[in-house]
């Protein structure tokens, strides 16, 4: 999907105006309720993400990636889930989360939500950076 790309409501066009969605606000949205779900550690960014949060910059879009389909949208999310849960029960919640977020906020209709599960962090390594 081009970045430049922005999604238009068509059932809120109205004598008022149109409304406009950019991608980069679904990303967020997305990004904030996938990370809402309990057995998400964090989010799977780019090295550029990466690098910005460690400068101070909050990156709420980071591993959450947007395509425009003929039916809706498709969401692709990258998470590190934390050691221990049901990888398939987070990961539906994961998918509800989003779904729902995205509906209620945008009225944009959803084609899929996958989830891809990059990693894994455990207990130990929460310790080590709370120390």
């Amino acid at each position: 999907m081009n970045e430049n790309h922005i999604l238009e409501l068509e059932e809120e066009k109205s004598e008022l105006g149109k409304v406009e969605i950019s991608p980069e606000v679904i990303e967020v949205i997305a990004g904030i309720a996938a990370s809402e779900v309990d057995g998400v550690a964090t989010m799977r960014g780019n090295f550029a993400a990466g690098v910005a949060e460690k400068l101070g910059r909050k990156n709420h879009g980071k591993g959450v990636k947007v395509e425009l389909g003929e039916d809706g949208i498709t969401v692709d999310v990258s998470v590190i889930i934390t050691y221990g849960v049901a990888v398939p029960e987070v990961a539906k919640l994961i998918q509800t989360n989003i779904k729902q977020a995205l509906q209620t906020m945008t009225a944009i209709e959803i084609q899929a939500v996958n989830v891809h599960v990059v990693g894994v962090q455990f207990e130990s390594v929460e310790l080590a950076e709370e120390e």
